[in-house]
């Protein structure tokens, strides 16, 4: 059976590989299909769908910038001296004998990553993969990358950067202060109620631990695809620069490490001030998960130069969110400036029960996951029907809000586009991975889907 699937699972990625566009062309393809279900489903005329594209084209640019900064301040977290050192002294507990506790190890710091910060998780998995291998060569490459992006796939949408609840409980944000339209809720959700959640809790750490365990059992007795101690060299990246010793006035003022506390200080003083006096759950929002990374990153690097050129590093694995956003937020556009959002609204509505709506949102969202990587601009685009449909079924904003949460990260194990740092740096095609991938995923889709069957449709 585990062969079959394995098959299966190399036979899709060939396919998908084939077949699947870019995403920023998936991007205008749902634009297009946007477009025809409001002309002929919520009856506008093609003028009024271009002009309410158009007004929606730049309604995100906020939202667009916070998750820049937040996936800048990752790259500058993880590409840091002492995070490079601690890599290195991490890779060697496993016992090199006993690849499987390579996968432990490898999966583990991902889960943990993922809760933390879904751009930390991509990159700093990426950048760890390499020293495991190093210092365990009998482990199954596959498998290893497989561990090292769990938790992209299981628990990072639960987690602390979670984008659909984070975005609910951040001030002025678009679902309750459209720039168009009514607004899709009436108040903010604290994390309190959404990522503090008790069966939130729970859930992601069941998943996690299943998924784990799925990787773990998977590993072959024999037979292990490995790479030469040649290639593991190849792809060990490169030790972060250190500054040298000032030599002109302008690169003593530049290393003064005054900046950097100054730059601390004006970061973490208001936020701590305002979880002290509103509490942590009103004050985690997209705008202080980001003060954190940053005065992390800060503080890891000690001196602006440091800082500055992890940073720049950083922008280029940030270009996508920069260009796609805002042809997400012109099918946002559609969705509020139209009856697109109502229409679509009473179709999931007719379609689901209350008992059956959070496994139906569940689902769409993971399919749609495949088309729209981003979790973010995606919540835009369905929010707007999938809450006004949830409440017509007496199902609450949160209990959707994780419905599309949980169906958002499961798909995320067959999605190459999440891939792309852990594959770059490790050379290998997603192809490679995708059979064992898919494995775990068809595991925790079962225990999500039970799961979607026991979660209150009211809190």
């Amino acid at each position: 059976m585990i062969q079959q699937f394995r098959r299966f699972g190399a036979g899709l990625s060939d396919v998908t590989e084939r077949w699947v566009p870019d995403a920023w062309v998936i991007s205008m393809m749902l634009t297009a299909v946007a477009s025809l279900l409001c002309i002929f489903g919520a009856g506008a005329t093609v003028e009024e769908t271009v002009l309410a594209w158009g007004d929606g084209v730049w309604s995100l640019l906020g939202l667009a910038m916070q998750f820049t900064i937040a996936m800048v301040a990752a790259h500058a977290c993880a590409a840091s001296p002492p995070i490079y050192r601690f890599f290195n002294w991490l890779a060697s507990l496993p016992n090199p004998s006993k690849p499987v506790q390579a996968l432990v190890l490898a999966g583990m710091f991902s889960l943990v990553m993922g809760y933390l910060n879904w751009a930390v998780c991509l990159v700093s998995c990426a950048l760890f993969t390499p020293f495991i291998l190093r210092r365990n060569p009998n482990v199954d490459v596959r498998l290893l990358i497989c561990a090292s992006y769990l938790g992209i796939g299981t628990v990072w949408h639960g987690g602390l950067s979670g984008s659909a609840p984070l975005i609910l409980a951040t001030p002025g944000n678009p679902l309750i202060n459209p720039s168009s339209g009514a607004p899709i809720v009436d108040r903010l959700y604290p994390v309190t109620e959404t990522l503090y959640n008790n069966f939130n809790l729970v859930f992601i750490c069941i998943l996690g631990a299943v998924a784990l365990a799925t990787t773990c059992l998977l590993h072959p007795r024999s037979g292990a695809r490995t790479l030469s101690a040649e290639e593991i060299e190849k792809i060990l990246p490169t030790p972060p620069k250190e500054d040298g010793p000032p030599r002109t006035p302008a690169e003593y003022i530049d290393q003064f490490r005054g900046w950097v506390l100054l730059a601390v200080v004006l970061l973490a003083y208001p936020l701590g001030y305002s979880i002290v006096t509103k509490g942590f759950g009103t004050s985690w929002t997209i705008n202080a998960y980001n003060i954190t990374f940053l005065v992390i990153a800060l503080l890891l690097h000690g001196r602006a130069p440091s800082f500055l050129r992890a940073c720049r590093n950083g922008v280029d694995s940030a270009w996508g969110i920069v260009v796609q956003f805002p042809f997400y937020a012109g099918i946002f556009g559609l969705m509020q400036n139209t009856d697109l959002g109502e229409w679509l609204g009473s179709f999931f509505s007719n379609i689901a029960t209350t008992a059956t709506y959070p496994w139906v949102v569940y689902v769409y969202s993971g399919l749609m996951n495949l088309f729209v990587p981003s979790a973010g601009s995606k919540w835009m685009i369905e929010a707007p029907f999938l809450i006004p449909a949830g409440e017509l079924l007496n199902v609450s904003v949160v209990t959707t809000t994780l419905a599309y949460a949980y169906g958002d990260s499961v798909t995320n194990l067959i999605q190459p586009f999440f891939a792309i740092p852990i594959l770059a740096v490790t050379r290998m095609r997603f192809g490679d991975v995708v059979g064992y991938t898919f494995l775990v995923a068809v595991v925790c889709f079962m225990v999500t889907s039970v799961a979607m069957f026991m979660i209150p449709p009211q809190w």
